[in-house]
């Protein structure tokens, strides 16, 4: 639980003071495409912990992450990067886990269903 709490002032903070330290290339995108705004924030924080942590991302998120779309999707995770908080980071790292989150999010949602 501690660790949800943790996640959640870190995006929080992501948030916020991003905005500030982004580039504007990715303020640009991100504004011009709404991105902060088109998932919910239990999802956010899901996807979130399993790029810059660890874990893995559920349907319903995987769902949200596909309509949110793979340019929102790598502005924000680069936005995040940039972030003074987050320069410990080893950008190469989190990238391919941005990469691997979007692709196995888009292999589930693509996949059909079995059929009962």
């Amino acid at each position: 639980m501690t660790s949800l709490n943790v996640y959640s002032v870190l995006v929080v903070l992501f948030l916020t003071c991003g905005a500030v330290m982004a580039t504007k290339e990715n303020d640009q995108i991100i504004k011009e495409n709404n991105c902060e705004t088109k998932m919910g924030l239990p999802c956010v924080l899901e996807a979130f912990t399993s790029i810059f942590n660890a874990g893995s991302t559920s349907n319903k998120c995987c769902g949200e992450l596909v309509v949110l779309g793979k340019v929102c999707h790598s502005a924000l995770v680069k936005r995040t990067l940039e972030n003074p908080l987050f320069k410990d980071l080893n950008a190469v790292t989190i990238i391919a886990k941005r990469i691997q989150a979007w692709n196995n999010c888009l292999a589930l949602i693509d996949s059909p269903s079995p059929s009962a």
